[in-house]
């Protein structure tokens, strides 16, 4: 796993990383939802769609919108399995760890709280 800072600094560097940002409906449902309730449901998504041994779509278990928390997997690398490895040095070919869950989700959350700042501010 990385460290969260060095991991932001080279994502700023990923033209198709930064591409991703909340459109209004996500941003709307994020705000009315709350992000503790997204946070949750981002729990949830880690833990059946990235953290399982074998995963038969890998690489197309997460849309590319619908949800905040699919726009923020796709903005820091945590979409996928491969991404996972690429980016964050997470081995594949085994289950994700506990710790590497919170470390997925905590990466997400720090996403959505830099969009929340950028829209509050637009």
């Amino acid at each position: 796993m990385r460290n969260i800072d060095q991991l932001f600094n080279a994502l700023k560097q990923s033209t198709f990383r930064t591409g991703f940002k909340l459109n209004a409906k996500d941003s709307a449902y994020l705000k009315e939802k709350g992000l503790s309730k997204v946070l949750d449901h981002a729990e949830d998504f880690v833990g059946k769609r990235l953290a399982p041994e074998k995963i038969v779509n890998d690489g197309k278990q997460t849309p590319m919108r619908g949800h905040p928390v699919f726009v923020a997997q796709h903005a820091t690398a945590t979409c996928c399995r491969g991404c996972l490895q690429k980016w964050h040095h997470i081995q594949t070919d085994r289950p994700l760890t506990l710790d590497e869950q919170a470390y997925i989700v905590a990466i997400i959350e720090r996403w959505l709280q830099l969009e929340m700042a950028n829209i509050d501010v637009i």
